[in-house]
């Protein structure tokens, strides 16, 4: 053989043992991408939003010559993680940033049109998106455990156009973006619930409320179910209680039928250290129609209310069912008095918000006392007591004429004012000293 032809034999044969070597560590590689060794930094984790994916191409559908939704046809599907929370913080910070490059990759093609991307790009300006602290907030389940929503909270808009909506489905024990709603373009009228799903609603309902809104409260319920007493008895229970919607899991998903659905209100205290909860039932007219909420049941934040205010006694509340039907709000006193304090004032406030609502509205004021004293004393001091309560909301710019008193004395106590031996109930007759409220027009 040559000493030229020995060379290329040489050469042949070292290319391919390399050629062979290059093979292995890429088989290998693959192996261990998908079956990866315990403790793998490959393995899934709640915190892993460093996904690779392919370069995106810019979001400027003016480059784009002949298809305008080419860029986002070259998208792919969104990012798809183990905390959905985490996932919107991130899309947020993107778009806090102006990098929507990053954000539309992170919400996928699945959620993102043309329309919601051309919004995105006017929304966040040349400067990005200001957001408020904290900028996530879970919104509730609409589907237990696999569909949840969040709001991205936007700082420096009015309301009604300060959140974007984020829809995202789990599958295989990952998040992804499922739907994106943005606020109404300028220009658009802003509808009292952007989103008039039955979470939609719920949280619309919850978040008037949280706000002491009673007229935006009203028009998200069924009247003729949910009384007005009932919505102002969730207000001076959230005012009063110092509640709040808990951050994690706010709503969770009872049921969720074509004309019915159901979700399971989880608040807190504002320190975070008591927590209670309440039901939302909601339906839809048949034939469609908006979702109004049907029922609300207030059972259990009445008993925690009851336990941080008086020592348990769940008599002692804001809001009890009136013999006659519907809901009846309850102002206490103390013995021998007729003064509001700071509290009974607080509550009055939004009694007056509504009465101011409909001028032709008309309440009674019952007063009340326990039975120690003379009848006759009793008769006056209840009378007194409603007299006082009419006042005070007349100062507050209801006008008398829509207000009826009445002095019932120690006729109709709500719980015992001695026990079976004869003996003092200091307990029952603390209930028994009161004004109800009766505002089932």
């Amino acid at each position: 053989m040559s000493t030229s032809a020995s060379k290329i034999a040489i050469i042949s044969l070292t290319a391919a043992m390399v050629l062979s070597g290059v093979v292995a560590l890429v088989m290998k590689w693959r192996t261990s991408s998908i079956h990866p060794a315990a403790g793998s930094p490959l393995q899934p984790h709640s915190e892993q939003l460093e996904i690779k994916h392919p370069a995106l191409p810019t979001l400027d559908h003016s480059t784009k010559a002949g298809d305008p939704e080419t860029g986002l046809n070259d998208l792919g599907l969104g990012v798809s993680v183990a905390d959905p929370a985490a996932l919107v913080a991130r899309i947020g910070k993107a778009l806090e940033e102006g990098d929507l490059d990053t954000a539309a990759k992170l919400i996928g093609k699945q959620a993102l049109d043309v329309r919601s991307e051309e919004r995105l790009k006017a929304l966040a300006g040349m400067n990005g998106l200001k957001l408020r602290q904290p900028p996530v907030r879970e919104v509730g389940e609409l589907e237990l455990n696999s569909l949840t929503r969040y709001a991205l909270e936007l700082a420096s808009a009015e309301p009604g156009r300060d959140r974007i909506f984020l829809d995202l489905r789990r599958k295989d024990g990952k998040w992804f973006v499922e739907k994106l709603v943005l606020p109404p373009a300028p220009g658009d009228p802003v509808p009292r619930a952007v989103l008039v799903d039955a979470l939609g609603i719920s949280d619309a309902f919850l978040q008037a409320v949280l706000h002491q809104n009673f007229e935006l409260a009203k028009e998200f319920v069924d009247s003729t179910t949910v009384s007005d007493a009932k919505i102002a008895g969730l207000c001076i229970l959230f005012e009063e209680g110092n509640y709040r919607l808990r951050p994690e899991k706010p709503l969770r998903a009872l049921m969720n039928r074509p004309e019915a659905a159901g979700f399971l209100a989880n608040v807190e205290t504002t320190d975070g250290l008591a927590a209670a909860e309440f039901a939302i039932m909601l339906r839809q007219p048949a034939g469609g129609g908006n979702w109004r909420v049907s029922e609300v049941n207030l059972d259990k934040l009445l008993a925690d209310y009851a336990k941080r205010f008086a020592g348990g006694d769940v008599y002692f509340s804001p809001l009890v069912k009136n013999p006659n039907g519907g809901d009846t709000l309850v102002l206490y006193f103390e013995f021998d008095q007729d003064q509001l304090g700071e509290r009974t004032r607080r509550q009055l406030d939004i009694v007056a918000q509504i009465l101011k609502t409909d001028v032709g509205k008309k309440l009674t004021l019952s007063g009340h006392t326990d039975a120690l004293g003379e009848a006759s004393y009793n008769e006056r001091l209840s009378l007194r007591r409603a007299t006082a309560v009419k006042n005070y909301l007349a100062a507050a710019g209801v006008a008398k004429a829509q207000i009826v008193t009445e002095a019932k004395g120690m006729s109709q106590p709500r719980r015992p004012n001695f026990t079976e031996s004869g003996a003092d109930n200091p307990t029952g007759r603390r209930v028994n000293r009161r004004t109800e409220v009766y505002l089932d027009f």
